[in-house]
């Protein structure tokens, strides 16, 4: 569950001094403290030294020889460390300043290898665009791609049980990070060879939902992993240690995470999930240094707070908006573009009259201070569960004769939206399904020109498009060569009943 113990029971000379950390532990560092007493604790200070290394390089713990090594670089350097894994062709090895080399065996010696263009974050980088100018795959190649590699993710989880996977892999510098539910694994990209692995015990106080995570962020030597009881930690990205650890929301709350973090300058951000569960949506930003909290923007406004009066009832204090999924940043402007999700009693608003807000919003926030610089709400008074959690892309491009700074979304509610990110003026806003019966458009003003006998009854309302969305948080790109932006739709309906349950 944590750390090789093995590389770190050595500084622990005397007996005592195990009893004390393993009575204490290292509750920074997610170790807690443990009252084992007795013959239980004999026999545990006995193990551990067994598994301690020997002088010259001895057997590690579980069986497994720590083995050092020196090799020679195919530019003439000259490399000592630790052998974190070894094939045929293939050497992964740690330096004594933690850096990991990924080498390949040429004529006797060893070449240096990375990746010749990094992915960092969820969406490729912090824009959302999920564009690659990587130029080797062509049409003319590429219907002869094929698997250099498979790695079977162990079965891991809460509690241990499987997961279903829906992370998208990261890689800098050569290594690939995947992730799952409080869980995240270094590979070799070249080869699928695991350097590390870092597992933390899965919660079981936590909702359902939370059995799932969607990846990681990257900066510097961090990587950034939620975990599903609404925890940020910081991952040593060479060892897999954890560095810092800390509290996105009280899980005890029902609040969960669930998606990749998004690092901005030298903050890293996030959001909560459990919007169906009474927790209501913030977004949070941390120093990437120590994990201190840096601010925190509420999504539902308290009582008496601008926003407030779009509630009329008694739902205010769990309004939902959760900020589950993934936001874009743009370090020229330094505004962070974070997407909220829906009311939290999704089919009937009998209890909130109103717009609601800030659910199903585009919130762009100033990095350093997390201020409302400005939003637009997609779905006012929500009542078909159209969170606006879809990626929203920054690009700068032509509009009508002049490059402007463009934001690209693509919402649930089955429109197309086009806006200047400087000022969120709605430049473009375009129905992209053929069967859209909740709205005839969206009007000058930017509100939806809603359409009668679409409200959720008793007895169920067909309505278009479906409780799925006519898109969901599937990854859409723009190719700014061709200027073409590219999603996944639904077209589905749903009938929509008041007593139906998220």
């Amino acid at each position: 569950m944590g750390p090789n113990i093995v590389e770190r029971l050595g500084t622990f000379r005397a007996g005592d001094q195990l009893t004390t950390l393993i009575h204490t532990g290292i509750p920074a560092s997610g170790m807690p403290p443990t009252a084992v007493e007795g013959q239980e604790l004999a026999d545990l200070l006995r193990f551990l030294r067994s598994i301690t290394p020997r002088a010259g390089g001895g057997r590690g713990g579980f069986g497994r020889p720590q083995v050092r090594m020196t090799v020679e670089t195919t530019t003439g350097q000259q490399l000592d460390g630790l052998v974190l894994g070894e094939g045929l062709e293939d050497l992964q090895l740690r330096t004594a300043d933690n850096k990991i080399h990924l080498l390949r065996k040429v004529d006797g010696k060893f070449r240096e290898v990375t990746s010749e263009v990094d992915w960092p974050e969820y969406n490729g980088d912090q824009r959302g665009n999920r564009y690659t100018t990587m130029t080797q795959i062509t049409k003319a190649n590429v219907s002869r791609l094929g698997p250099r590699w498979i790695a079977a993710y162990p079965a891991a989880g809460r509690g241990g049980a499987p997961t279903r996977l829906e992370a998208t892999p990261v890689v800098v510098g050569g290594l690939m990070y995947v992730s799952n539910v409080n869980e995240c694994i270094a590979l070799d990209a070249g080869t699928g060879r695991e350097v590390w692995r870092f597992l933390r015990q899965g919660s079981t106080s936590v909702p359902r939902d939370a059995g799932v995570n969607r990846g990681v962020a990257v900066a510097g030597d961090k990587v950034f992993l939620e975990t599903d009881n609404a925890h940020i930690l910081a991952i040593d990205r060479f060892t897999g240690q954890q560095v810092w650890d800390s509290e996105i929301a009280d899980s005890a709350q029902n609040y969960f995470a669930t998606s990749a973090p998004l690092t901005a300058g030298d903050l890293v951000v996030t959001g909560v999930a459990g919007g169906e569960h009474g927790a209501n949506g913030m977004v949070v930003a941390f120093d990437q240094a120590t994990g201190k909290e840096t601010w925190r923007f509420h999504v539902i406004p308290k009582r008496g707070e601008p926003g407030s009066q779009t509630w009329q009832g008694k739902e205010l204090d769990h309004g939902g908006g959760p900020t589950w999924f993934t936001g874009s940043y743009d370090p020229e402007l330094d505004t962070v573009y974070w997407p909220s999700g829906n009311p939290s009693e999704e089919y009937n608003g009998d209890a909130r009259p109103g717009d609601n807000l800030y659910t199903d919003c585009i919130l762009a926030l100033d990095r350093k201070t997390g201020k409302l610089k400005w939003y637009y709400q997609f779905t006012p008074h929500d009542l078909w569960d159209w969170d606006a959690t879809e990626t929203s892309i920054l690009v700068d491009a032509p509009w009508q004769g002049q490059m402007r700074k463009l934001m690209l979304h693509a919402d649930r509610n089955g429109f197309y939206y086009v806006f200047d990110r400087t000022d969120g003026k709605l430049l473009l806003a375009r129905q992209f399904l053929k069967h859209v019966t909740w709205a005839s458009g969206i009007a000058p003003d930017g509100r939806p020109i809603k359409l009668p006998n679409q409200v959720p009854t008793e007895t169920g309302t067909r309505v278009c498009p479906s409780q799925d969305g006519a898109t969901n948080w599937y990854s859409p790109s723009f190719n700014p060569l061709t200027g073409m932006y590219y999603f996944q739709t639904n077209e589905k309906c749903s009938v929509y009943s008041k007593r139906d349950q998220p």
